[in-house]
């Protein structure tokens, strides 16, 4: 095992991007004993924490289709454009089983983000504070809008990509200084502001949650502020860093297997690329495997 972090950026179904780069690692036992995530890289991290290379591949591009995973029809009739239960219930113990022994067993630290709508503010929850339900993932995932806002321990909680899109500093504060940072955009994106007439449905959607607008409003500085600390940290060597080596033509609720398919191929191809450069900056930590 690896004594570095792994931070993973969410994205939603360019997520698989992410599934593909863990599945090399996988591939390579690249364990790392620290894995941060958000969103959709929360999400995949949990099938790479219990060993079970291709899962997330095999479960977005076999029910991509299916009106229960993601569909206007599960938005109208649960108010959530994706299917939680189906995601989280019946996929795992039924259809592609989940490995709930190994991943709750194993030694890696895992933490999910999250952000609280009352503080507009995120939150980190480790994986010993997780439920069967996985119901602080299912709160990483709810994006705004089309998902409602999950209760959890007293929390009122949305989607961990707000507030902290790539947890890096959260891995450092933790203590880990050499880390992989995988991403879900190419080089040279930037986010752009919210447009007017998106803020007024925000106002009006969320106006009990005043410090939760704020914090979307204020989303695309954070990002692009993150990019610029993660480019930093990067051209000093601290980290090794995965992005999509081409401009992804796969939006966040992608339906086209194809493209997904292709996406996932990339993520791969991209973790085999940067694979020397990834023993290079965490070549100390590789002299620490126990």
């Amino acid at each position: 095992m690896i004594h570095a972090g792994l931070v993973l950026e969410g994205g939603g179904m360019r997520g698989l991007y992410t599934a593909g780069v863990l599945d090399f690692f996988l591939e390579k036992d690249l364990i790392f004993d620290y894995v941060i995530g958000v969103s959709a890289g929360a999400s995949n991290a949990v099938s790479y924490i219990s060993r079970q290379k291709g899962r997330n591949k095999i479960i977005t591009t076999a029910f991509i289709n299916d009106w229960r995973y993601m569909s206007i029809k599960n938005l109208v009739k649960n108010g959530s454009l994706f299917g939680m239960d189906f995601i989280f219930d019946e996929i795992p113990q039924k259809r592609v089983p989940f490995d709930y022994d190994t991943f709750f067993n194993s030694p890696i630290t895992f933490k999910v983000g999250v952000t609280d709508c009352k503080t507009g503010k995120p939150l980190y929850f480790d994986k010993s504070e997780m439920d069967k339900n996985f119901t602080a993932l299912r709160a990483s995932i709810s994006l705004p809008f089309v998902s409602p806002i999950v209760h959890y321990r007293g929390y009122h909680l949305l989607d961990g990509g707000i507030t902290d899109p790539i947890p890096i500093r959260q891995a450092i504060t933790d203590g880990y200084q050499k880390n992989m940072v995988v991403l879900t955009r190419n080089q040279g994106y930037q986010k752009k502001p919210v447009s007017t007439p998106l803020r007024l449905l925000l106002e009006k959607k969320y106006r009990d949650y005043p410090n939760l607008i704020a914090a979307m409003l204020n989303r695309y500085q954070i990002y692009n502020k993150t990019l610029l600390y993660i480019e930093q940290l990067e051209q000093k060597g601290q980290i090794a860093v995965i992005r999509p080596s081409k401009k992804l033509n796969v939006n966040r609720f992608e339906k086209n297997a194809d493209k997904l398919n292709h996406l996932y191929e990339l993520g791969y191809l991209d973790a085999a690329e940067a694979y020397d450069q990834i023993k290079t900056v965490i070549e100390r930590q590789f002299s620490a495997v126990y």
